[in-house]
């Protein structure tokens, strides 16, 4: 039975807690506002009514509104004046033992009908509650930073908790203007354990000197639709705060390698360089604001100073060949598309020309071992990433032994702003680049991406939430393009599953190993969000 929520206890005034106070009284609810450290719940009620007082004036409520928000929220000095309310909120630090202590201090105090959520991001809420008297009413509730932006709430049930719990809280989101997912009580619930493949993809990439990490976070902002690269990101957040999170969920699944943590953060985070709060992380800031200049944490001098070096060659594509291998026949009519539009010849012959450049569209591959495959020289191969759209970015891959004539020509047919497509104007107003990287098996995109999907499968092979809660949860909680189950019906499963038996193949390590959910849904050829009708948990 759901429990209409009227009046909430907010303990923990800090910024995770002051956003969830505000869209609760902005919901019309009565919040109760305390805090252990003296004047730190009145300070944090000020800070918020300045807060809204500018978004007032530029119109984006009402003054009525406003006044009626600040009339919901009422500072507390006691703890015990929450007695009767009908939801406590936990928002304080993220120390187990802690807030163990906490709850059963608030189980002396409350009614027995008196739900008691926490917000925690990282702990078990099984944990938590394991020394309350009656842990059935205790379920996590975890918002995410900045709370009234990110529309979105994980509700966690414990071992013990009750369904009306898990319930009352999803409807309580909903009224507050939240989309309430429900996730097992698993190391990192779902947005917290479905971001794991990003950043730390993103890490081991740069730890194998394919490409600086500003490149990388080009080719993920740029060519995969990322709002941000993950160097960007790490560095927002701070390292502070993202690597002990890597190191946790790594260690609370007994060291999976799809988890693993990469040195370079821990190395970071021993040198004080946690970011943009401090002034230094992977970029410079300064005012806030990044710098061009990067730190020491480059990449090897195989990736470094590529494009520089050959985008100072001439740009005349009129005597050009290339001969294309294509893993996918719809890559090959799109690079044939391409090249005629710009009047580029091509070999079609059945072995290349010795002067032709070898255009590879591979996936899961790398140069070397695609040429291979192919039977071509790799002296004259460069593969290219189609993964990404080529009308916004193109990633450009030469073997350890492609010609610099050949890179040299590759960049001038996709280093710069060229026709795309069959209709010669498509494209001529945005400015295009390209990225050349060091040999990787999967270059950067497909590797990122490929993690993003799988993980996502993972996670709903566990039963961790259903698919469709896993997709919006990681979409609005981490703000990817698409959620990682949509996005691989998009791309394509079997395409997905691909690139990870290559890389799996090629490298032997376990991370890359595919999800038994993606695996199945793709030799079947249906969709990632298919769940087994005929079976009961």
């Amino acid at each position: 039975m759901i429990m209409t929520v009227n009046s909430l206890a907010i303990i923990g005034t800090g910024i995770m807690g002051m956003g969830i106070a505000q869209i609760a009284a902005q919901a019309g609810i009565q919040v109760l506002l305390f805090d252990a450290k003296a004047g730190a719940a009145e300070q944090g009620r000020q800070s918020l009514q300045a807060t809204l007082e500018k978004l007032s004036a530029k119109g984006k409520f009402t003054d009525e509104q406003l006044q009626s928000t600040l009339s919901n929220l009422t500072v507390i000095e006691d703890i015990a004046k929450i007695a009767n309310v009908d939801v406590v909120v936990e928002a304080i630090i993220e120390n187990l033992e802690i807030k163990q202590q906490l709850f059963k201090q608030l189980e002396s105090i409350v009614t027995a009908e008196t739900i008691l959520a926490t917000n925690t991001s990282s702990l078990a809420v099984t944990a938590i509650a394991s020394d309350c008297e009656h842990p059935e009413r205790v379920a996590g509730f975890h918002f995410f930073n900045p709370v009234p932006l990110m529309k979105i709430v994980e509700v966690i049930p414990g071992i013990s908790t009750k369904s009306s719990v898990v319930e009352t809280l999803t409807d309580l989101a909903k009224r507050m203007g939240h989309l309430g997912v429900v996730a097992k009580d698993t190391p990192g619930f779902i947005v917290n354990h479905g971001g794991r493949a990003y950043g730390t993809e993103a890490l081991k990439i740069l730890g194998e000197g394919i490409a600086s990490f500003e490149d990388i976070d080009r080719i993920l902002r740029e060519g995969a639709g990322f709002r941000m690269g993950p160097f960007e990101l790490l560095d927002l957040t701070g390292i502070d705060v993202s690597h002990p999170v890597m190191e946790s969920i790594y260690n609370q699944y007994y060291f999976e390698p799809r988890y693993r943590p990469h040195p370079l953060t821990r190395q970071m985070l021993t040198g004080k360089k946690l970011g943009r709060k401090v002034g230094e992380g992977f970029y410079h800031y300064k005012d806030g604001q990044k710098s061009t200049v990067g730190t020491s944490q480059q990449s090897s001098p195989e990736a470094s100073g590529s494009k520089a070096k050959f985008s100072k060659t001439g740009s005349d594509t009129s005597n050009l060949t290339v001969w294309i291998g294509a893993d996918l026949a719809e890559d090959k009519q799109q690079l044939v598309e391409y090249l005629n539009a710009n009047d580029i010849t091509i070999d079609d012959n059945d072995k290349p020309n010795s002067d032709s450049l070898i255009l590879l569209a591979i996936y899961g591959d790398d140069t070397t071992n695609a040429a291979i495959r192919y039977q071509v020289n790799p002296k004259q191969a460069v593969a290219i990433d189609m993964l990404t759209d080529l009308s916004k970015h193109r990633t450009l891959m030469p073997s350890i032994v492609t010609q610099d004539n050949f890179v040299a020509q590759a960049y001038a047919i996709f280093g710069r702003n060229n026709k795309f497509g069959k209709s010669s104007d498509e494209g001529s107003n945005v400015a295009v680049d390209a990225t050349l990287i060091a040999e990787s098996t999967g270059f950067v995109a497909q590797r990122v991406v490929a993690m993003v999907i799988n993980l996502g499968c993972d996670i709903a092979m566990q039963g961790i939430a259903t698919p469709k809660d896993i997709d919006n949860a990681v979409k609005l909680g981490l703000g990817y393009p698409y959620g990682p189950i949509s996005w691989g019906d998009e791309l394509g499963a079997e395409r997905i599953l691909l690139i990870l038996e290559r890389i799996y193949g090629l490298t032997g390590d376990p991370r890359y190993r595919p999800s038994p959910w993606l695996q199945r849904r793709a030799k079947l050829g249906i969709s990632l969000f298919t769940q087994q009708s005929n079976f009961q948990r």
